[in-house]
């Protein structure tokens, strides 16, 4: 396999230029030495996103009770890898009738999520908080805040929620349309702050997209990828929230879209990946199963 690197953020392999390195049909581990264990890397994160987890039958491609399962498969490679962070991209649960079938949803599937990793992170998405809300689902997780910043290895990260109705109003107790997604004036002011007053590289992780105008797009993203094309230093945003894998490079930053582990079933129809950083700002995206891998600079 021949790999060439090309302008910023761009590869060569067998003469196509590609972002993607395929999916595994697998559990496997890599046999490209591309994407063997970076022994180099500053920092490892486990990524996974949109598992849906509840005691319910199947839904048309969505499988809610294989997620413990699918989970269980993710937080084995995870261990093996040794990461040293572990990122929830949104809809942990799915959305159920009752408060307290959510609560029951979001415990048994924290309870696995839980021990995978003592530094984790959860990002809200809309089925998170369909019935619940915001501050009972992160009650629940240990989590004080639906969006804030912190720094590992020398590296900036920030947690956005995009849960609002276009009028301010955060989303929770079925108050809300899906499609209804927005950035609030005061989270983009606290974004715009927080990123002018760090000068470290920044990844960005988001639920709903930032880089589509359809249905599963922030409704004002442009504002926010203006704040972050203006700050200079993000690398790039990992986002859910549409079950599918994808990858786009706007204003020099790469939106790369995960895909669902709620989706299809058995264990082959799973999806999970590790995000290795470098010091020199490269990003390996290990996918798994379903999951593509990707590599940028």
């Amino acid at each position: 396999m021949t790999i060439e690197r090309i302008g910023r953020r761009a590869w060569l392999r067998n003469g196509t230029l590609v972002l993607a390195a395929g999916t595994l049909s697998s559990a496997a581990l890599f046999s490209d030495a591309l994407f063997a264990d970076d022994d180099h890397a500053e920092l490892r994160v486990g990524l996974v996103t949109d598992l849906h987890y509840a005691d319910k039958p199947p839904a048309g491609t969505r499988h809610y009770r294989e997620t413990l399962a699918k989970l269980a498969e993710a937080a084995a490679e995870f261990r093996r890898c040794r990461i040293d962070m572990l990122v929830e991209l949104g809809d942990l649960i799915d959305a159920a009738d009752t408060v307290e079938t959510e609560q029951r949803y979001l415990t048994t599937v924290n309870r696995e999520f839980s021990a995978i990793c003592d530094d984790r992170h959860y990002v809200l998405g809309n089925h998170c908080v369909d019935t619940l809300k915001k501050d009972e689902f992160l009650g629940a997780v240990g989590q004080s805040e639906s969006y804030y910043s912190f720094d590992r290895n020398g590296f900036h990260f920030v947690v956005l929620d995009s849960c609002f109705r276009a009028d301010g109003q955060p989303y929770g107790r079925k108050n809300f349309q899906w499609t209804d997604a927005n950035v609030p004036q005061e989270e983009l002011d606290w974004l715009a702050s927080d990123l002018a007053a760090t000068d470290n590289r920044t990844i960005v992780l988001a639920h709903q997209r930032l880089d589509v105008s359809n249905n599963h797009g922030v409704k004002n993203n442009a504002d926010v990828r203006r704040i972050l094309e203006a700050s200079g230093n993000v690398l790039a945003v990992f986002q859910g929230h549409s079950h599918q894998n994808d990858l786009n490079e706007i204003g020099g930053i790469h939106y790369c879209t995960l895909v669902a582990m709620v989706e299809g079933a058995g264990e082959e129809n799973n999806g999970y990946s590790t995000m290795e950083i470098r010091q020199d700002g490269t990003i390996r995206v290990r996918g798994f199963r379903n999951q593509s891998s990707r590599e940028f600079v």
